[in-house]
């Protein structure tokens, strides 16, 4: 008999091997393991918390829908839960590993055909294994006129897992889920769902009308374990006939609360279509930096260090970002009240005509036209060890609101010894603050610290009304605790209701039978 390493909760060690020796027989031995070696690659999560809490029990590798049918047949004989993930590269929320120990990963990273581009309606088609940089070639390879938009760092990440977890990106289509549309989802039970005009046959509209009939069922497969979604359809931006990209740098930590009021309305009226980045300067330094190179001794950045080493790299205290793009005549005409309302502030507006090569510059550039990128990986080189959890606070765009939030960090932080490596990311109403709390995960007590600062922070921000859309493994059920118990016993009823086994990833998002 061959030896686990972990069993499923509440699973014999006769009945999982069964489980495996069927799931073999699904998609080949080569596509089922259960050793340490494998397994290991499944573990190695960036958050502050125990790798063995959220040890799988093996990985599974289908290639189609028929597979992930046979599998989860298996699954609901012997009780065997499955954690899905599209290319795993949840960086700072989880990475591939479950949210509790003794689930097998569910790898959909074989499934990664391009279905369907559409260059007339701007829309595609992809399987959950499909990652931005492979589309982005396939689009680039084909001289279509369309732009994608993706996260940070985005090349080895996947449109359908960045979707299905809320994310966002840096174009006008930046708010991922809103501009989804049509999914193919397998039900715990086996059957396919697709929702919106999918379930007509032979319907040509699945992605070109998000609704359908009746309830939208959509939003209840996103941060969910409702069902395993295999096909996604999206829209895609047209690519613009002019595009400006454009930056502006501020000397003063006081100036975020003009910037956002400044920004708000531009962002509401659509004269600035995409998000707008404004990043602290030391999260621009941290990208660029070995913090040891330019700062050696314990504890939170000093105010006064973090701003001498800000301007020393000649950057700004804050960073704004963004573009403009449309027609000649429509970015000349709102270039105008942009750069006059900038100008008011006194910023220093930098466009690429002043700048150049600037490799900032071209990288922000890069990141606003929907184009992969990995510079933003430089920001696991500022502590070093590999650790880092993303703390993700919304606002609304107000300025009043960074300078709250702002203290109520920086005071928490310092009791922990963490630097504030932040942005605010201004959509059209709203503010993503998310600060990134870097830390050495080689150093158990660094680790407690990062954990126990995001379990504080978590707590004063919930306690003033602030809720976190996105989380990690380490954090969903206290998370979903800060959103109250009605919506925890509604989700509880719907995974009952869809999932009475409980097999398909057992704590995502806090939601448990």
């Amino acid at each position: 008999m061959q030896d686990v390493t972990v069993l499923p909760h509440g699973v014999s060690k006769g009945n999982f091997l069964k489980a495996i020796t069927e799931f073999r027989e699904i998609v080949g031995p080569e596509y089922v393991k259960t050793d340490d070696e494998h397994i290991i690659q499944y573990t190695k999560i960036m958050v502050p918390d125990d790798e063995a809490k959220h040890t799988p029990s093996g990985i599974l590798a289908p290639a189609s829908v028929e597979e992930i049918q046979r599998i989860l047949a298996v699954c609901n004989k012997y009780k065997v839960p499955v954690w899905t993930i599209s290319t795993g590269r949840n960086l700072g929320y989880g990475s591939a590993a479950p949210a509790t120990r003794g689930q097998m990963v569910l790898d959909l990273r074989r499934m990664n055909k391009i279905i369907e581009v559409d260059a007339e309606l701007c829309y595609a088609l992809v399987e959950p294994g499909v990652t931005y940089k492979q589309l982005y070639d396939y689009i680039h390879e084909r001289n279509l006129p369309l732009w994608l938009s993706m996260p940070l760092p985005s090349a080895i990440a996947g449109p359908v897992g960045n979707t299905l977890d809320r994310g966002v990106g840096y174009t006008p289509y930046g708010e991922h889920f809103l501009f989804s549309c049509g999914m193919e989802v397998i039900l715990a039970n086996g059957e396919l769902l697709r929702t919106g005009m999918g379930g007509i046959p032979n319907s040509n509209t699945w992605q070109v009308f998000k609704w359908g009939y009746g309830p939208y069922l959509d939003g209840i497969f996103t941060q969910s374990n409702f069902g395993i979604v295999t096909k996604m359809g999206f829209w895609l931006m047209p690519k613009p006939p002019v595009y400006k990209p454009f930056g502006v740098q501020f000397d003063n930590e006081a100036d975020i609360v003009k910037i956002i009021d400044t920004i708000r309305p531009l962002r509401i009226a659509n004269v600035i279509p995409s998000p707008v980045w404004v990043s602290h300067g030391l999260w621009d330094v941290a990208v660029m930096n070995k913090r040891a190179d330019v700062y050696g001794k314990p504890g939170r950045m000093p105010d006064d260090v973090a701003e001498a080493l800000i301007r020393k790299q000649g950057i700004g205290i804050w960073n704004v970002f963004t573009a403009l793009m449309g027609t000649e005549e429509q970015v000349a005409v709102n270039w105008k009240m942009v750069e006059g309302a900038f100008k008011a502030l006194g910023g220093k507006i930098l466009v690429e005509e002043d700048v150049g090569d600037d490799p900032v510059f071209q990288y922000r550039k890069s990141m606003f036209s929907g184009t992969p990128t990995l510079r933003e990986f430089g920001m696991y080189n500022w502590r070093g060890g590999g650790g880092s959890q993303w703390f993700a606070p919304v606002a609304q765009a107000r300025g009043s609101e960074t300078l709250k939030q702002m203290k109520m960090c920086k005071q928490t932080l310092d009791e922990y010894g963490i630097d504030y490596t932040a942005v605010f990311i201004v959509g059209w109403r709203d503010m993503h603050h998310v600060v990134d709390l870097l830390y050495d995960r080689t150093d158990p007590e660094e680790m407690r610290k990062a954990h126990d600062c995001y379990a504080k922070l978590l707590r004063q921000f919930a306690a003033e009304g602030y809720g976190i859309y996105r989380t990690s493994i380490a954090f969903m059920d206290e998370v979903a605790d800060t959103f109250g118990p009605v919506k925890k016993d509604v989700n509880r009823r719907i995974k009952r209701a869809l999932d009475p086994n409980g097999i398909l990833s057992p704590g995502k998002s806090g939601i448990h039978i």
